[in-house]
């Protein structure tokens, strides 16, 4: 946790997101302010606590409470479940924007070449949410979440039913990344690189168009 909080300090991610997501409380009367709990949020996950659950012992574990620097109680599973549900489009597009800035922000001169790596993969589901399908090819219930990385850096993670093809919204996903990294880096090389399944003749007509390499 420790570690987690300082990587964290030096690359300001959490500060980041508190800053670019609104947040709509009245301050006055708040326990516990964005920025703890998106800590506690962040470093719990990146620890193996995924389930919010995990946060009815967890926000009296000290190592958790130092890393968040907070010397009471941390946000209980109701109050970040409340963090998470009021999240909307706007917040995702907030949130991906600094990711982008942060991958960005990682050079120290400018890069000759980015290979951005589209995959979609299952991510199972065990209870009974809402948007599940049945996806034949992985053989079970999941959502179909599509990710983007440049070398091991997440540029994108958007989750999407099952019922949706591994390439839908890749595109779109594509050339918003393709106009920021172009802003700052003009001339550099992008390749954009997936399997099969984004071999679709809009992807790759919009790829020839904008001087953008494709491989498999």
């Amino acid at each position: 946790m420790l570690l987690l909080r300082s990587v964290d300090r030096q690359i300001g991610l959490t500060q980041a997101l508190d800053r670019a997501i609104e947040d709509p409380r009245i301050q006055g009367r708040c326990e516990h302010s964005q920025l703890s709990m998106l800590r506690q949020r962040v470093y719990s996950m990146a620890a193996g606590y995924e389930d919010l659950n995990d946060h009815d012992t967890l926000r009296g574990d000290t190592a958790l409470q130092t890393a968040v620097e907070s010397d009471r109680a941390l946000g209980s599973a109701p109050t970040l479940c409340r963090l998470e549900q009021r999240a909307n489009r706007d917040t995702a597009v907030a949130m991906h924007e600094v990711l982008v800035d942060q991958f960005i922000g990682s050079f120290s001169q400018t890069p000759k070449r980015l290979v951005l790596d589209f995959d979609a993969t299952d991510n199972p589901i065990h209870g009974d949410q809402v948007g599940k399908y049945f996806n034949g090819f992985y053989d079970g219930y999941c959502f179909l979440p599509l990710y983007v990385f440049c070398g091991h850096q997440l540029l994108a993670s958007y989750l999407r039913p099952a019922s949706r093809r591994a390439a839908h919204h890749a595109g779109a996903i594509l050339a918003l990344l393709v106009k920021r990294l172009r802003q700052v880096w003009p001339k550099v090389k992008i390749v954009f690189r997936g399997d099969s399944g984004f071999c679709k003749s809009m992807i790759l007509a919009w790829c020839d168009r904008n001087k953008v390499l494709g491989f498999e």
